[in-house]
């Protein structure tokens, strides 16, 4: 007996020991539009692997993931003192600091450095409510922002990458807020998180709503972007096997602009093989279809022989094959209706309003099948290779593939077509479609 005891102590102690020291992971959520900094809206968060969804509300961008549940980084005691993430951070210039008060009390403020040196100190009178600081860091890189009342104490992080070396740090009260949404216990109900889920970011601003796919591993700072048509900042063109490829920035993802087109041509009738070669049809065993179309290539072969979904396959290094889940976001982010994470994105055949139309070029349609290229995608109607080898649908049929296939011998794409829609098909691996690439 007295030895179970002791085993069961020590087996309780590991347990104990392991749980406690389990990290929470602690994502925070920044926008920029182009290179800008712009305040975020919200952030919707949804669990795709195993449902389930929570929002966040400005200036409350940082959500807190333990290995069950999702809570809100509010740095917040039982009493609700709160001092929420201060935005933008990174600060370059000045950066807005909010705290909640539950009750009418001198509020202590403490800013210090990296190594516990206090850079300023305030002392403030402050009502029930919101209240908002403006801050200019200094020099210091790293700064704590510190809020003592009533003998409980709140803190954020604030990074500096400004290059100002000279200047000296600033704190400003701005006043209260009354419109200050925050979020209670109730939200996040229902929203469970495990190693390994995939998490869908859908992060709202003004009208516009930027989307991101990500398995978090450990804490991070995701900065979205809402900048779309335009070239991609920092890769305007990419160039790959002798050929330069244009980009388009679509809100948070980053596409070359036309359909890839690497490999040796090789007749519609033959069959690609792994020969460590990449192998491409052209429409009508044409090469200059490929140079206008892109080229036409076997699930197998665009994925060089692998079933990992988002892996490189064929695209240039740092691109890969767009996830089918990818492309979803995409089509969200585009189309005038379905937004981001909506449930009519995981139907199939036919979904949405106009995001065909918005998707497709503005030329080169068949029987007035063009579309706006709102957005600057520029889908071109290349056809697709059959099974047997011929070639159809060329002007007015348009398909790509993802990189997730549906079962052994199936793989899911798109089809656009005259149609304002896109459809999501699952068909024979041996068919021949475009391929797009994404931004890893």
């Amino acid at each position: 007996m007295k030895t179970n005891l002791i085993i069961s102590l020590i087996a309780l102690g590991f347990f104990t020991e392991a749980y406690s020291q389990r990290a929470a992971i602690e994502l925070t959520f920044i926008a920029i539009n182009n290179m800008s900094y712009i305040q975020l809206d919200s952030i919707k968060v949804m669990n795709r692997s195993q449902g389930g969804d929570t929002t966040l509300y400005w200036p409350d961008t940082v959500l807190l993931l333990d290995q069950q549940v999702a809570i809100p980084e509010l740095t917040e005691n039982s009493e609700g003192f709160t001092v929420f993430p201060n935005y933008p951070n990174p600060v370059t210039d000045q950066t807005t600091i909010v705290m909640y008060i539950p009750d009418k009390d001198k509020v202590v403020i403490t800013i210090a450095d990296i190594l516990g040196r206090q850079i300023i100190r305030k002392e403030k009178l402050l009502d029930r409510g919101n209240h908002s600081f403006n801050f200019t860091p200094g020099a210091e890189k790293l700064i704590f922002f510190t809020a003592y009342w009533q003998g409980n104490t709140a803190s954020v992080k604030i990074l500096n990458s400004s290059a100002n070396t000279i200047r000296s740090a600033s704190l400003n009260y701005l006043g209260g807020i009354n419109k200050l949404q925050l979020k209670s216990a109730n939200t996040f109900r229902g929203f469970t998180y495990s190693p390994g889920d995939e998490l869908l970011y859908v992060c709202y601003w003004d009208t516009l709503q930027s989307g991101m796919l990500d398995t978090p591993e450990e804490s991070d700072i995701y900065a979205l972007q809402f900048a779309y048509n335009m070239p991609c900042p920092g890769d305007p063109t990419v160039n790959y096997g002798g050929q330069v490829y244009n980009t388009i920035q679509i809100f948070n993802q980053c596409w070359l602009k036309e359909n890839l087109n690497i490999g040796s041509m090789i007749q519609g009738t033959q069959a690609m093989t792994d020969n460590e070669v990449i192998e491409k049809y052209c429409y009508f065993n044409d090469v200059a279809y490929c140079d206008q179309y892109g080229g036409l290539y076997q699930y197998d072969e665009m994925m060089q022989y692998s079933d990992t979904p988002g892996i490189q396959g064929i695209c240039p290094p740092g691109w890969h094959i767009p996830t089918d889940e990818e492309i979803k976001v995409l089509e969200g982010a585009v189309d005038n209706l379905y937004g981001i994470g909506d449930t009519e994105w995981d139907g199939w055949d036919f979904r949405g309003t106009d995001v065909g139309y918005r998707l497709k070029s503005d030329n080169g349609w068949w029987y007035g099948g063009s579309g706006s290229d709102s957005h600057g995608f520029t889908k071109l109607p290349g056809g697709l290779r059959f099974t047997n080898g011929n070639f159809t649908h060329y002007k007015n049929h348009a398909y790509f593939w993802s990189s997730n296939k549906d079962t052994d011998s199936y793989s899911w794409g798109r089809l656009i077509y005259t149609f304002n829609e896109i459809s999501r098909i699952s068909l024979n691996k041996e068919y021949g479609f475009s391929v797009r690439c994404v931004r890893d």
